[in-house]
């Protein structure tokens, strides 16, 4: 039976290259964002010989996430689940809304929570499973601007941690990614302009390689399991 990967913020760059890895493994890929254009991901991995369905869905809503995993389910065993999100936005911190600061925290937290929790329900039946979830260098350090993300970042890293003391014992492999870098996207190079042009092309973290280690995460063994993965680029500093 096909097995099936939910990939929840199956963005333009990173998400799509994650969509991408597990299909060329064989893998139903689900892949979801609130909006914004599906068909092309859809297109590219069909037109390599995979399977992928698009669908539109807020990972803030409790309903639609629990729809979304019975979906997955509906396609074949939900075997990974890619959480995703961003949220990544800059505000100095007398200019941080209340607004922003809970639209923030729901997106990296609220909806890990809610994504991580359906997902685990049919995997922990079965005894297996793997649930990833996308960190940042807000994930270990708040900086100057980002005081929203780092807010909602470490929150996410809090709820893998203890989702993986939970569920490992269970069969259900949880790792959090750190991707302590700038990744190779126009949201990045918008952000961070001056240190974008600067570090190309061996500083900035590329998305099919980011997405190699996501794929290597799923398939380690269950006697030798890594919880928290750092990926950064070779010139990125320590």
């Amino acid at each position: 039976m096909t097995q099936t990967a939910l990939v929840v913020g199956a963005g333009d760059n990173l998400g799509a290259a994650i969509a991408r890895r597990f299909a060329r493994e064989g893998l139903h890929v689900l892949a979801t964002r609130r909006r914004g254009d599906l068909s092309a991901l859809v297109a590219s991995i069909e037109a390599a010989g995979g399977r992928a369905t698009a669908v539109h869905s807020d990972a803030r809503d409790e309903q639609a996430v629990r729809a979304l995993v019975a979906q997955a389910e509906r396609i074949g065993p939900l075997a990974a689940c890619i959480f995703n999100v961003g949220g990544n936005v800059r505000f100095p911190i007398a200019e941080t809304t209340a607004r922003v600061y809970r639209k923030v925290w729901e997106m990296c937290a609220l909806a890990g929570f809610l994504v991580g929790r359906e997902a685990a329900g049919p995997m922990r039946q079965r005894g297996q499973g793997t649930i990833l979830f996308t960190g940042a260098s807000a994930s270990l350090r708040g900086s100057a601007g980002f005081a929203a993300f780092a807010g909602g970042k470490h929150a996410l890293r809090a709820l893998a941690q203890s989702m993986a003391r939970e569920l490992g014992p269970e069969g259900v492999h949880v790792a959090h990614v750190i991707l302590d870098g700038l990744i190779d996207n126009p949201t990045t190079a918008a952000l961070f302009p001056e240190m974008f042009a600067a570090r190309l092309p061996d500083g900035i973290l590329r998305p099919d390689d980011i997405a190699e280690a996501y794929w290597q995460l799923h398939r380690q063994p269950r006697s030798a399991w890594t919880f928290e993965m750092d990926l950064r680029p070779c010139k990125e500093q320590w």
